[in-house]
């Protein structure tokens, strides 16, 4: 079974990766990445190099690669390369007889747009943060106190929010913030938690698995697993409400027991490898049923907490410049 994960430098791409290692199928890894230093090349079994994703050449790259090595399926790495795919998938799946485990354009543009995020839940009839552009701030203030999130519409990894617990304070964050939403506070970070949804090819929601976690620089580095969360149901429909492929990935915090969503991502979770650590591995499970059309199974999961740590590789200088002659061949060939 050949899979080819982009983004393989970012800690998505690289949770992917672990992912895949972690079944017990012995996939063959295709790793792309813009960048020879990214970890995630040097763990595959092949590996090339490609434009960034907003480069007018990347998708004739990624058409080069699908070609030369015809992988049965292409798992995306990095938000950037969400939607390049989710607009050519039909095209790249019939051209090159391939599965893109990725969601459809409209749903990708919900996920990636908190205002969005915010109007679906809000029309939908789901649990969600007070929430208003600044020209609405008035409306905030008569409806919440301090402290409030500003924080910007498109983003991620807790870049650019601001937690502000006055109006000077909010004043400034709104003049540094660019086209920011301004929300209401819920609850406290020790009420935070993410939860992965499995959407399988009818649209239904058969999986969800949900851990309270600790962040640092916007990223899970500590997870507490909660096997049967009381909030897993409601979570579920919400998926299927959006119209998600394959993985989603919710972030919220909790109030009086009920799940405000701040956050939606139409992609594989960095914490996916914590996870399948904890019973469920949504990537190989997702390529099963894709693929080879496997029932997703009932998460088993153990009520563990995971503690992420950094770790090394060592690179010679003679592989460094391996993947800079693979760029170069790359771009010689779709050009």
């Amino acid at each position: 079974m050949k899979v080819l994960v982009t983004g393989a430098g970012a800690l998505l791409g690289q949770g992917i990766i672990k992912c895949l290692r972690m079944s017990d199928i012995p996939y063959y890894i295709i790793a792309v990445d813009p960048d020879p230093r990214s970890v995630g090349l040097y763990w595959a079994d092949q590996a090339y190099l490609v434009p960034f994703a907003n480069n007018p050449s990347y998708l004739d790259a990624v058409c080069y690669i699908l070609e030369r090595e015809k992988p049965n399926a292409v798992l995306i790495g990095t938000d950037t390369e969400l939607m390049v795919y989710a607009q050519n998938r039909s095209e790249l799946e019939s051209r090159y007889k391939t599965r893109i485990i990725v969601s459809p354009p409209n749903v990708i543009q919900i996920a990636d747009d908190k205002w969005l995020t915010y109007k679906f839940l809000l029309e939908n009839g789901f649990p969600y943060p007070k929430s208003v552009l600044p020209d609405m701030i008035c409306d905030l203030l008569r409806e919440c106190d301090f402290p409030l999130i500003v924080k910007p519409r498109i983003g991620a990894r807790s870049i650019g929010v601001h937690l502000v617990k006055n109006e000077e304070e909010l004043n400034q964050a709104l003049r540094c913030v660019e086209n920011p939403i301004i929300q209401e506070c819920v609850a406290t970070a020790n009420q935070e938690y993410t939860s992965g949804v499995v959407v399988d090819m009818e649209g239904v929601a058969k999986a969800v698995v949900t851990m309270r976690r600790d962040l640092r620089d916007g990223n899970t580095y500590r997870a507490y697993v909660e096997p049967n969360a009381p909030f897993n149901s409601l979570l579920a429909k919400i998926a299927e409400q959006l119209g998600g492929v394959g993985p989603l990935n919710f972030q919220f915090r909790v109030a009086q027991g009920i799940p405000k969503i701040f956050e939606i991502n139409a992609r594989f979770s960095g914490t996916s490898p914590l996870r399948a650590h904890a019973g469920f591995n949504s990537v190989d499970y997702l390529i099963k049923h894709y693929v080879l059309g496997e029932q997703i199974p009932v998460p088993q999961l153990r009520a563990i907490a995971i503690f992420k740590y950094w770790n090394e590789i060592v690179v010679e200088p003679e592989q460094l410049e391996l993947f800079t002659n693979k760029l170069r061949l790359v771009n010689t060939v779709v050009a």
